[in-house]
């Protein structure tokens, strides 16, 4: 086993969280090292970018590369009621006239390569097909990471900071049990892609349609990407969806489950008629849960290693950007000032928590199904603004949190989750 000590900030994990955070300390002078345990990019969900995006990826320097993309660009997102009809549009320039309205639906595997090879142009060390085992502490303070590559040689690698970007895997929170998952948000998902069926015309072609079943019993995600393929997936509490529909032999027939779903949907039946399935159905748990700290002496978390939100809002890839963003000014700081205290990395995390809070809100509003915005709207029209503000990710650029007192009063808000 060898150990190494030649990096400032050591980050695991490639996707778009880690990307953002290695390429702007990278870009301040640091030397930075970002982990990636699989070998070639991969299919993953969480496809549908929100507006708020485009200031990371100005600061990233990635806004032409996405201009010049073949992504679909979206400008709206519309929810379909449990009856079949279609709610307007909610366009995001109606509360932002500036291009930072449109954003893009992407294919992850390209999207997350684009992002990592931006992030070795701006001088990280990028290693695929090298696995991190553990998170390594001298006391309270983390010190390196002990890695595992594809040959089973294993290193110890040391650095001033570690940023742990492992996604769902959540490798700090489940070493130190940080985390805690939200009983009333515990929710599983199947999907697949499909290739052709009906897409809107004009500007509505790449919206991302969010739709209701019958009984408000699930709901269906329409994410329109390249190639003409639609991400299509629906969402459901993890006892009706899967629990509840194995057979006399415990076999969950996913495929059959998903048809049903989608027998409840007469508006997506409806476009996906000429449509090819593409994969055989994905399953995965939805679970929301929550980190109870952000950061500690020399360890930064960023994006779903901190906290995962239910999928509704699309808001997935945005926060992992954001946070990664955030993290990054307070690991520059820390270097400015030679101080890696948890006081001193985790300072994003008061600001991050509350844009989360905002969407959380929303989140339970979706899922009471006495609760429609079509209803809220009509009563308070006043708050058309401030539900396009959170759905287009203004949460930190904005004060949104007053839609909420008048929404509450047609739902029941759950408590705030503050930072331990």
């Amino acid at each position: 086993m060898n150990t190494y000590q030649n990096y400032d900030t050591i980050v695991i994990g490639g996707g778009p969280g880690g990307s953002t955070v290695a390429t702007l300390v990278a870009e301040q002078g640091y030397r930075v090292l970002l982990l990636e345990r699989e070998t070639e990019p991969t299919f993953k969900i969480g496809e549908s970018l929100i507006p708020a995006t485009y200031w990371t990826f100005k600061r990233l320097g990635m806004l032409e590369k996405l201009r010049t993309s073949h992504f679909p660009q979206k400008y709206s997102v519309q929810f379909y009621s449990r009856s079949g009809k279609g709610s307007s549009p909610f366009y995001f320039f109606q509360t932002n006239p500036h291009e930072s309205a449109v954003t893009w639906q992407v294919l992850r595997s390209e999207f997350d390569q684009m992002l990592l090879d931006n992030a070795e142009e701006k001088g990280v060390a990028v290693r695929r097909g090298v696995g991190v085992r553990e998170v390594l502490f001298d006391g309270d303070t983390a010190t390196g990471v002990l890695t595992q590559n594809a040959d089973g040689t294993r290193e110890t690698l040391n650095a001033t900071v570690i940023v742990d970007s492992t996604g769902q895997r959540s490798l700090i929170g489940r070493q130190l049990k940080l985390n805690t998952i939200e009983p009333n948000l515990k929710m599983a998902s199947l999907f697949t892609h499909y290739e052709g069926g009906h897409r809107d015309e004009g500007i509505d072609e790449g919206a991302t349609l969010i739709l209701h079943t019958e009984e408000k019993d699930s709901w269906f995600w329409s994410i329109p990407l390249p190639y003409n393929r639609t991400s299509i997936g629906v969402v459901g509490e993890l006892d009706y969806l899967l629990q509840n529909r194995r057979d006399a032999s415990g076999k969950l027939d996913t495929q059959k489950i998903f048809n049903e779903e989608l027998m409840k949907c007469a508006p997506l039946q409806h476009r996906l008629e000429d449509a090819k399935q593409l994969f055989p159905i994905q399953t995965t748990k939805d679970f929301s849960y929550r980190a109870s700290r952000i950061a500690g002496n020399n360890w930064v978390l960023v994006g779903d290693a901190f906290g995962f939100l239910d999928p509704v809002y699309s808001t997935g890839l945005f926060l992992a950007l954001k946070s990664g963003e955030m993290a990054a000014d307070v690991i520059v700081e820390a270097f400015q000032k030679d101080n890696f205290s948890e006081t001193q990395l985790g300072s994003f995390g008061p600001a991050f928590v509350n844009g989360m809070e905002a969407f959380r809100k929303l989140v339970y509003a979706f899922y009471t199904k006495k609760f429609s915005f079509a209803r809220f709207l009509s009563e308070y029209p006043e708050h058309q603004g401030g539900i396009v503000d959170i759905l287009s990710g203004d949460v930190f650029r904005k004060d949104v949190t007053h839609i909420f007192p008048a929404m509450a009063e047609m739902c029941p808000f759950p408590p705030e989750m503050p930072l331990g």
